[in-house]
């Protein structure tokens, strides 16, 4: 089996309803399928879009649709949260987790979003993990030992069976939204670790699970960051809320 390569858009709270269905449609009418090949583009938008954004993409079988989150519990009293059960009632495909500003800004740690993992993978949806240091932690020459403590607590539980459906996503968080992009070399480098802690926990089922880079990546270096052999796509933020940009990425990776 091959590793998919993938292309996922993260919108986070972006776009309102109208401009949410105007991004789409304008994807559909202008993404040429047979330039994207094999490539697997996954589209991520706020809640509020899920089920309208997956009724739109029904009839295309190349592009898949992610919540940016979840609840760890099926139902119950938490108001304003998602459950999995839920999101794979509207037929979406994948829940983001643990994306670096969940970390920061609500305070989930580990062993919260392995919870969160259980949920998605009990209701047969994809997970896509992240994971990264922080500037400090880079500055300091932790970021190796950081990322890896990330990956080991939150897939210690996970069996090989469940590996098929996770996806790894590193994300340096200090080149997050700051216009800072780690060179291939340092992008590489986490890549290869992170197959290697993936190798040892899952053993030969971590050669195909996917790992994407998620830190900046635009239209002008997304070509270079694709060649390394360990990086198998990107987690794009603000470049997927622009078409033109978001398929540039696309197609940068379906070469």
């Amino acid at each position: 089996m091959v590793r998919k390569k993938i292309v996922a858009g993260n919108w986070k709270m972006n776009k309102s309803y109208d401009e949410g269905i105007a991004l789409v449609e304008q994807l559909l009418d202008e993404l040429d399928m047979d330039k994207v090949g094999e490539t697997h583009v996954i589209i991520s938008p706020p809640s509020v879009l899920l089920q309208p954004i997956t009724e739109l993409l029904m009839f295309t079988p190349g592009i898949a649709v992610a919540a940016q989150n979840c609840h760890q519990e099926e139902s119950g009293a938490y108001t304003g949260e998602i459950s999995a059960r839920m999101i794979k009632s509207i037929d979406a495909d994948a829940v983001i987790l643990g994306h670096s500003e969940r970390r920061e800004y609500f305070k989930e740690d580990d062993s919260l979003i392995a919870k969160k993992m259980k949920a998605v993978l009990a209701n047969e949806l994809m997970v896509i993990y992240c994971c990264g240091e922080s500037f400090e932690e880079r500055k300091t020459g932790n970021h190796i030992a950081v990322v890896e403590k990330q990956l080991r607590t939150a897939l210690a539980d996970f069996s090989t069976k469940d590996a098929e459906n996770i996806i790894v996503a590193y994300e340096p968080v200090w080149a997050i939204g700051t216009g800072e992009v780690a060179t291939v070399q340092q992008a590489g480098e986490m890549h290869t670790h992170i197959r290697k802690v993936l190798a040892d926990i899952f053993g030969d089922t971590s050669q195909n699970m996917s790992i994407l880079y998620g830190g900046s990546v635009k239209p002008d270096n997304a070509a270079e960051l694709f060649a390394h052999p360990d990086i198998d796509g990107g987690l794009i933020g603000g470049a997927s809320l622009k078409s033109n940009d978001f398929m540039s990425i696309i197609y940068a990776l379906s070469k």
